[in-house]
């Protein structure tokens, strides 16, 4: 039966690093998008908001990556429960992707988003659209942060769970 549950947190423990570097990558994508787009003007801009971000997003399969990554950590934190520092480092790495989304994304992209959409490129931009622009970018460097912790914290786990196992053993 340990052998089985063994075999179950590990198996879920390389799902939930996968999803959550998966996640981690889309983050760090729009990080280093970051400096080029700040030179564009504003109706290349918002082109590149409407048409390259599209798929991103539900329906498409970059939507669901981050509440799976989200609902992997929480189930990989019931199955390393009985380890106190696994399931330590993994309850603040779900609490790190928590704070991601949805709260940094509600709060600063999914309103430039809206703004965004609103506006194409044969429209008049929003008055405040640079504004928009730090807002949309300042939200995703933030959630690149919190999903890099989140990353790192699950990596830690994993050898926390590795010593927690040889330490049961002896």
């Amino acid at each position: 039966m340990a052998t089985n549950m063994r075999r179950m947190q590990r198996i879920w423990q390389v799902v939930t690093t996968t999803v959550t570097a998966l996640l981690l990558g889309t983050s760090f994508a729009h990080v280093l998008e970051w400096p080029a787009k700040l030179k564009y003007e504003g109706a290349l801009y918002v082109q590149l908001q409407t048409s390259l971000y599209a798929h991103w997003g539900p329906p498409s399969v970059g939507g669901f990556i981050e509440p799976t990554a989200i609902l992997a950590v929480f189930i990989l934190a019931l199955l390393v429960s009985k380890n106190g520092a696994a399931f330590r480092l993994t309850l603040v790495a779900g609490g790190c992707l928590l704070l991601a989304f949805p709260v940094v994304f509600f709060w600063r992209v999914a309103p430039a988003n809206a703004a965004f959409l609103q506006a194409t490129t044969s429209s008049i931009l929003p008055p405040d659209w640079t504004a928009w622009r730090t807002q949309w970018e300042t939200g995703h460097a933030l959630r690149f942060v919190l999903h890099g912790i989140a990353f790192v914290l699950i990596a830690v786990s994993l050898t926390a769970q590795g010593r927690e196992t040889r330490r049961t053993e002896v």
